[in-house]
């Protein structure tokens, strides 16, 4: 029997409308599907898919502790891929759901370094929250000969400064609980007239407003600063925007 294959489904930054049409027909095709969740609560991932399921789908939840403190991630990507990799193996192909994009910050590079050495693999790439959330501010990411720059918010002050000097614009991600620390440096740089907050973006609950005006001192898991150089026009124009 020849090997069921593997996918890594890109699903967008959130609304099930931002699904593309061939992880849409994969999600429906799929015998088995495998997707990332917390160890309390509703998957993200799985939610977003949830409109498109066709049901009677085996499902392979893969719990990923959310701590701040490191825990044995090898050990879950390990177990996860043992059962993927049974499915596979009697022939039943397994979509594995990726919020975003699975190769921008995605787990399933995990499994797929796993995995691709045994099995046909297939990634299919999905709008990253970026592209979302400049679209929703209605403001450019970059233009022309513009150096974008994605920046990990745990990164220590003096490299965040390093990596804003040298970028034209910024996506600044995993802000979290450095929110505080970011945002005071960001002030320091003289960048806050042109920095946008963008939280839950294409959600019901999403967020989007200069990155002055924010009252809180800690950020949601999915959100993140924008910051290009040169726009404080646009921020300007967010609604919402103090005059």
């Amino acid at each position: 029997m020849m090997s069921g294959k593997l996918y890594g489904l890109g699903l967008g930054p959130g609304d099930p409308e931002l699904v593309t049409l061939k992880a849409y027909r994969i999600l429906r095709e799929a015998p088995v599907i495998a997707w990332p969740a917390p160890d309390t609560g509703p998957s993200f991932a799985r939610s977003i898919a949830a409109p498109h399921l066709p049901g009677g789908q085996t499902e392979i939840p893969i719990v990923v502790p959310m701590r701040t403190e490191r825990f044995p991630a090898r050990d879950v990507y390990d177990k996860a891929s043992v059962e993927i990799a049974a499915h596979l193996d009697a022939g039943r192909d397994v979509a594995v759901l990726c919020e975003g994009d699975p190769f921008f910050y995605g787990s399933f590079m995990y499994l797929f370094e796993r995995l691709v050495p045994h099995y046909d693999t297939e990634v299919v790439p999905g709008v990253s929250s970026m592209m979302a959330a400049a679209s929703a501010a209605g403001r450019p990411l970059a233009a022309r000969n513009d150096v974008l720059t994605v920046v990990p918010g745990p990164l220590d002050d003096a490299e965040l400064t390093n990596r804003f000097n040298a970028a034209d614009a910024l996506a600044i991600i995993k802000i979290g609980r450095h929110f505080k620390r970011l945002r005071s440096l960001i002030e320091k740089m003289n960048l806050l007239p042109h920095a946008i907050y963008a939280e839950r973006v294409s959600l019901g609950s999403e967020r989007l407003m200069p990155l002055a005006d924010v009252p809180e001192d800690t950020a949601p898991y999915f959100s993140m600063i924008l910051i290009y150089k040169g726009g404080e026009d646009w921020i300007h124009a967010l609604p919402g925007s103090k005059p």
